[in-house]
């Protein structure tokens, strides 16, 4: 009996020493899987989210990523406020607007913190401001209606000459017509144009005091206080691939080839070049404030769209951001 008790005592003790798990031990938890859904097509500007799925960033902290690409008119905030999804990308204003129309949507992390909206124009007419975009003759392509596009009519609207005209996607009618101005992100259509021969000038729609946070994270508040460990994990995750993404060549080259197989519109060399255009329009000064939003930032988007009677209601700014 008393060899038995050794026998059985020296393979307990072999199994410990070889790491085999015991009944005893947990088995590791399974990451939980979650959909983001974007509201574009894979380009830079999403460049960070697909680092953290490729390089499993997302897995190392306890989800698993998959994004689903959009494009124009992807009703990302819809989906997110009726929960039909639990994560997307939207803007900061888009955020203002639901909540004031009585959705809990709210933003978790914000990518740009400067906006890269832009208008651009030909290089060759020299026009040197925004100014002069709406005092010189020729056509303006911006979507009507939304905030940036009525900030900016009312700011230098007033006697312009410039003639405003739906935008319709695309670069073509700038390629084509030397007056034509459009909007852009400063990280694509220009550096697109450029590849095709047309160099361009571009002005920051920021530049004129309209400067919401984009690309930006959001969920649901009711989601957030249920499943606090899975934003806090997806959080986690999203800050973990930026940083790789922007920090990291290897990481940024690997994700940008990724993203060129989903989105070959794009050549590989345009993926390149944007995403070391919107390096600073991203980065904080410490790195790991990258993605934290203020108080400040949201109560000021919010008293700009009251005052373009874009929005009818203000909530507490409190209420529009995920403070950790």
């Amino acid at each position: 009996m008393k060899i038995l008790c050794k026998v059985w005592a020296l393979i307990l003790a072999a199994i410990i020493l070889s790491g085999v798990p015991t009944f005893a031990e947990k088995s590791p938890v399974q990451p939980v899987v979650v959909k983001l859904a974007l509201n574009w097509k894979p380009e830079p500007q999403f460049g960070g989210f697909y680092t953290a799925e490729l390089l499993k960033l997302d897995v190392k902290n306890g989800v698993q990523m998959q994004i689903q690409p959009g494009g124009a008119g992807t009703p990302v905030v819809q989906m997110v406020s009726a929960g039909k999804i639990d994560f997307g990308i939207a803007s900061a204003d888009e955020v203002v607007l639901s909540r004031a129309n009585g959705s809990d949507v709210v933003a978790l992390f914000a990518v740009y913190q400067t906006n890269p909206q832009a208008i651009m124009v030909r290089a060759d007419r020299g026009l040197k401001s925004l100014a002069d975009v709406f005092q010189n003759e020729g056509t303006l392509a911006m979507q009507k209606g939304l905030p940036y596009a009525v900030y900016l009519q009312g700011k230098y609207g007033k006697g312009m000459k410039v003639k405003v005209v739906p935008y319709v996607g695309g670069i073509s009618n700038f390629l084509s017509d030397p007056k034509h101005s459009q909007q852009c992100f400063v990280t694509s259509e220009p550096l697109l144009a450029k590849s095709k021969g047309v160099n361009a000038t571009s002005f920051l729609v920021a530049e004129s005091g309209y400067n919401p946070y984009t690309t930006v994270l959001i969920s649901r508040s009711s989601f957030v206080k249920a499943h606090s460990q899975v934003t806090q994990a997806m959080v986690a995750a999203v800050k973990d691939g930026w940083l790789r993404y922007l920090t990291d060549e290897k990481a940024a080259g690997l994700t940008n080839a990724r993203m060129h197989e989903l989105n070959p519109s794009l050549d590989i060399g345009t993926f390149r070049d944007s995403a070391q255009a919107q390096k600073l329009l991203i980065l904080p000064e410490k790195a790991a404030d990258i993605g934290r939003m203020t108080e400040k930032r949201w109560a000021d988007l919010q008293d700009q769209l009251f005052e373009m009677k874009i929005l009818k209601r203000k909530v507490p700014a409190t209420e529009l951001f995920w403070i950790e």
